[in-house]
């Protein structure tokens, strides 16, 4: 549903449709539905929200999280009963029949990697709570997956879409599109100056937008806080963003839940949804003369951690500025630093020159 604007309660509404969710996960890459006439057994069921409720407590997992997690442990559990088999009593082998399964479906060798890892986590907490005397999945080794390097914006290209979304600001038309005008080019360089996931990116509690705040917390996975330092060209189009808005809402009325968010929506999450962000950017990168499936929030999360490390940045400060617990996370950027290497010895090697 587009965006409007209703009056008839002396408000400003901004109205975001939210996709519905899915019992089961669509199946690989070609997007063919997994259809089961099997559904998992109740005490399957205890079992997994068991699990969930630990991510939840003790490791602060997010709702995202949760219900990916579900999913994928869902769809384990009804192929096990549709074999005749249940989550309590698996085996190794049930677990790599059903990898061979996924395999047969249509699901690429990552997404079979992730639904192990989700069954291996399950073993290893039912294992440790003695809910079992084993862990099944202990001894599985996944597919083998080929290292798939990020997708990645040029420089020139992340210029352009700022270039864009800029340009959209200009003009007198109606306050509305305005508004909107300015909210995807404040995104747009807060991503791109912070490398903020798109979750941290739309859900921002509206005092993260004070005057002239030269870094901003973020609250990451594991509701985890940190701090990432804000450019001039973010502060700037964060206050131009600000004025706009409250040029709309002037004299208006506007409801708690709004304004607790620095993008508010009155859809059910109350703020701008990370969906709604993807498609106004790939309209903006279409209106670029980019093609719409080259740019996604993940992919200038990419383009920041590189474009930085091309240009000097190590991989330790990236990885604090990304949020990754792990640095092992952060080395997919490795070919950049090889690169930036090869060029430092190709200029700077007094014998570069004869060889």
């Amino acid at each position: 549903m587009p965006e409007r604007s209703e009056g008839g309660r002396g408000r400003l509404l901004i109205l975001i449709q939210e996709p519905s969710l899915q019992p089961f996960p669509q199946a690989g890459e070609g997007g063919a539905r997994s259809k089961r006439r099997f559904r998992m057994k109740p005490s399957d069921e205890r079992l997994i929200d068991l699990y969930l409720d630990m991510l939840a407590a003790e490791r602060g997992a997010a709702a995202n999280t949760l219900e990916a997690y579900r999913r994928d442990l869902t769809d384990f559990s009804a192929d096990l009963t549709e074999h005749g088999n249940g989550i309590a009593k698996a085996e190794s082998d049930d677990i790599r029949d059903y990898l061979g399964r996924l395999a047969a479906r249509g699901f690429s060798a990552s997404s079979v990697a992730r639904r192990l890892s989700a069954i291996r986590q399950l073993y290893r907490f039912l294992y440790e709570e003695g809910n079992r005397k084993d862990d099944p999945a202990a001894a599985i080794e996944g597919p083998k997956r080929g290292r798939q390097l990020p997708k990645v914006l040029s420089v020139s290209h992340v210029d352009q879409l700022l270039a864009t979304a800029r340009k959209g600001m200009e003009g007198d038309g109606a306050i509305m599109r305005r508004v909107r005008a300015a909210r995807l080019n404040c995104l747009l360089e807060v991503l791109y100056a912070t490398g903020l996931r798109v979750s941290e990116l739309v859900t921002p509690p509206a005092s993260a937008a004070q005057r002239d705040q030269r870094m901003l917390i973020v609250r990451g996975k594991g509701n985890k806080e940190r701090l990432v330092p804000l450019n001039e060209a973010a502060r700037v189009a964060m206050r131009d963003y600000l004025a706009l808005r409250d040029e709309a809402t002037k004299g208006k009325k506007s409801s708690g839940k709004a304004t607790k968010w620095l993008f508010p929506s009155f859809g059910a999450s109350g703020h701008l949804t990370r969906q709604h962000f993807a498609r106004d950017l790939k309209a903006l990168a279409t209106a670029t003369g980019l093609r719409a499936k080259q740019v996604s929030p993940h992919v200038l999360r990419h383009a920041f951690a590189s474009h930085l490390l091309q240009n000097g940045a190590d991989l330790r400060s990236v990885q604090t500025l990304l949020g990754h617990a792990d640095i092992s996370t952060t080395q997919i950027y490795t070919h950049v630093l090889e690169e930036r290497l090869k060029s430092l010895v190709r200029d700077l090697h007094p014998l570069a020159e004869q060889s």
